[in-house]
């Protein structure tokens, strides 16, 4: 095994080790905390799939507490309850999540369940039955809800016909046609030990955790990592005409990747323009003129590609003002915003930093999303660092740069009035 201690900064009580199967486990103890959190994540989402694995991501996490060779899904639920503790999984597009906290002492039950699901899940047909009706539910109250529609049709026309576009639910026909056989072999392309990361922290000993990840994980054979396919910003546009009270509509641009050299200015742009209540978009959208409830900005980073949107909620009959709006206070934005605006953004980027990092749950999310992607953990030094050295020059040239894009355009409900795609592009070049 290959041990690395914290380096550049990183707290001086974070320790990496690489098993020989190539898994990482990262441990970072937190003197005064009496609970352990601790977690698997996989560098395998939902933009991982084939197109007849649609949704198949998302279904390998709700099946993994539904079954082992060694315990029902009751006993998994109560091993875990029964010393207070709490289990959860989540899917994204580049990652898969188990997570446990558990009391410091009880880590080493957690891990045991954690490993066992992993490795033992059985999928019974009769669950996996349930589930995939359980999903179905789960798919059909998404349709009932119309500001998670529009950021699925938004993403998908930004995207289109790409599985970083596709919606991480999957779609009826394609749960249904899920198998065991489907899980199996998914599992088996994608779940391979040089992109899986377990990181704990709080009340640990790093030599048990390795030691624990070694008898539950350390079996995982070696293979080939597949292929991503990449993401390519597209743009165009989504219309859903339904009678609703409200209109959601989300406009976005091509973002940029968390690799990419202009991520935190064009974050910090993306601040300044409507991360809060002192936000242009808030206030003039907002505040001056009563056309939403809430308007915001946002930038989805990825591995290889990014999305920049912003999202509201409106009257039918206001929409045209609204766009009209946002789209004069986005290009005013890439021109003119000053260094108060900025450095008020570089400090809420900060708080948002530090205060995730004050629990072991954010440690851990924050330990293994860098090594899956940087091969290492990035101190919060280091990243403040690069937030303070953004000049107000940068951040206006990354926004100068996003209004290049072609534009992206979703709307559901009372759209009528609704401008063209074509209006939204010669809105935000001026």
């Amino acid at each position: 095994m290959n041990e690395h201690f914290a380096t550049h900064g990183a707290s001086p009580r974070l320790r990496t080790t690489v098993l020989p199967n190539g898994l990482t486990v990262t441990t970072e103890a937190m003197p005064g905390v009496a609970t352990a959190t601790l977690g698997v994540w996989v560098g395998a989402g939902s933009r991982h799939e084939r197109p007849e694995e649609h949704g198949l991501s998302h279904l390998i996490e709700h099946m993994a507490f539904k079954g082992t060779a060694t315990r029902s899904a009751r006993a998994i639920a109560e091993d875990i309850e029964n010393v207070g503790g709490e289990i959860n999984a989540a899917t994204s597009a580049e990652g898969t999540s188990y997570t446990a906290r558990v009391l410091g002492e009880d880590a080493g039950l957690a891990l045991d369940v954690i490993g066992d699901i992993l490795t033992n899940s059985v999928f019974e047909a009769g669950e996996l039955a349930r589930e995939k009706g359980v999903i179905l539910q789960e798919y059909a109250a998404v349709e009932d809800t119309p500001d998670d529609v529009v950021y699925d049709a938004f993403t998908e026309a930004a995207f289109p016909d790409q599985p970083i576009g596709r919606p991480i639910l999957g779609r009826p026909e394609t749960i249904k046609s899920f198998d065991r056989a489907a899980i199996e072999g998914y599992i088996a392309r994608e779940y391979t030990p040089d992109r899986i990361v377990l990181a704990a922290a709080g009340a640990v000993v790093h030599e048990e955790i390795v030691a624990a990840a070694g008898r539950h994980l350390g079996a995982l054979p070696k293979a080939e990592t597949a292929r991503m396919v990449p993401g390519v910003y597209r743009g165009g546009e989504r219309r859903m005409k339904r009678k609703l009270e409200q209109a959601n509509l989300v406009i976005g641009l091509p973002g940029v990747s968390f690799r990419d050299e202009t991520y935190y200015a064009l974050h910090i742009f993306s601040q300044v323009l409507g991360g809060g209540l002192t936000s242009r978009l808030w206030q003039d959208v907002r505040e001056t003129r009563g056309l939403a409830y809430e308007i915001h900005a946002f930038h989805w980073p990825f591995s290889d590609c990014g999305l920049f949107g912003i999202g509201a909620g409106t009257a039918g009959g206001d929409i045209p003002e609204l766009v009209d709006v946002t789209l004069a206070a986005t290009r005013r934005a890439a021109g003119d915003a000053d260094s108060v605006e900025i450095a008020r953004a570089k400090a809420q980027l900060k708080v948002a930093l530090l205060s995730a990092l004050e629990t072991p749950g954010g440690r851990i999310e924050r330990n293994a999303r860098q090594l899956l992607a940087w091969g290492r953990v990035i101190p919060a030094e280091e990243v403040i660092a690069k937030v303070d050295a953004v000049t107000v020059e940068d951040v206006r040239a990354a926004g100068a740069a996003l209004l290049q894009g072609a534009p992206t355009l979703a709307a559901i409900g009372p759209i009528a009035k609704l401008p063209s795609l074509a209006h939204v592009a010669d809105g935000l070049r001026g």
